[in-house]
């Protein structure tokens, strides 16, 4: 299963309805608007992500 990188819900990354590539990696979404949103700043919600992942990371 895929995630949604906007909204975390998951998808089947086989058969995925909307999806976009940047920096050669797959993105899979669940509704226009979390594409849309993410086709216009993809660094902004990526790096949220890695931010995300790092704090929970640290604060174990």
């Amino acid at each position: 299963m895929a995630i949604d990188p906007m909204c975390k819900m998951t998808n089947d990354e086989k058969t995925p309805r909307l999806k976009s590539e940047y920096k050669g990696k797959m993105y899979c979404f669940c509704a226009q608007g979390c594409k849309k949103a993410f086709d216009t700043s993809p660094e902004k919600y990526l790096s949220s992500q890695v931010l995300r992942c790092s704090l929970l990371f640290l604060s174990f």
